[in-house]
């Protein structure tokens, strides 16, 4: 069992996923400091200097904060575009090589192909019938 754990740890796609994780974790400090300290006190600023986090409603003894709900769900909006931004542009980045991989490969034409193996085959009879 040991040496089944250690095979399946040591395999590229689970040490691929632990580093993506470990990107992912600091990509999304980054785009919450972003958000928090770029964004969204420009959006406080267009708004007046208002905020949503104050927004909220006093019913009898209860206060409702819906403004921090609003402000988390603004959060996930622009992290998610922000996650999709970034996906977008590796994956766009992993096409462009790939059409550089195949760009480098020369397709060789049939014909050319089978003259090349013609003259193989006239160049060993030549050699068979010189050492005759």
């Amino acid at each position: 069992m040991w040496e089944d754990f250690k095979k399946f740890a040591v395999q590229g796609n689970v040490l691929d996923l632990a580093v993506a994780v470990v990107i992912g974790g600091a990509f999304g400090k980054i785009v919450s400091s972003l958000v928090e300290n770029i964004i969204m006190p420009l959006v406080g600023v267009l708004l007046g200097g208002y905020s949503f986090e104050k927004l909220s409603v006093k019913i009898g003894d209860v206060v409702i904060e819906y403004g921090i709900f609003i402000q988390s769900v603004v959060d996930f909006l622009i992290i998610s575009m922000s996650i999709f931004i970034f996906i977008k542009l590796l994956a766009k980045l992993k096409i462009q090589k790939e059409e550089e991989k195949t760009e480098e490969e020369p397709k060789v034409d049939p014909e050319i192909e089978l003259l090349s193996e013609i003259r193989d085959l006239l160049q060993d009879q030549k050699r068979v019938r010189d050492t005759e």
